[in-house]
């Protein structure tokens, strides 16, 4: 699985896309899920679950992750000079 991915949770058939992924000192993973849905014109909440439970949907096109550049228009630090 991927970030991206269509899956669903296998106990709950909670479905979404994998939009974060969470890896702890301990070894346990875990992914948001954010669905696709909207209730009342309004986003749901995306939730979190363990690895183990979440399978991929089969003939769902994952979504394309954007890659951009972070931390706006402004100069590398090195080039900014002294701050005093």
């Amino acid at each position: 699985m991927k970030l991206g991915d269509v899956v669903v949770d296998r106990i709950s058939g909670f479905k979404g896309i994998a939009t974060c992924r969470l890896e702890y000192l301990n070894g346990c993973v875990r992914w948001q899920i954010s669905p696709q849905e909207l209730h009342d014109g309004k986003p749901v909440e995306a939730h979190y679950f363990d690895d183990e439970q979440l399978q991929g949907v089969p003939d769902s096109a994952p979504v394309a992750l954007v890659t951009r550049a972070s931390g706006g228009d402004r100069p590398n630090p090195a080039a900014r000079g002294s701050a005093r």
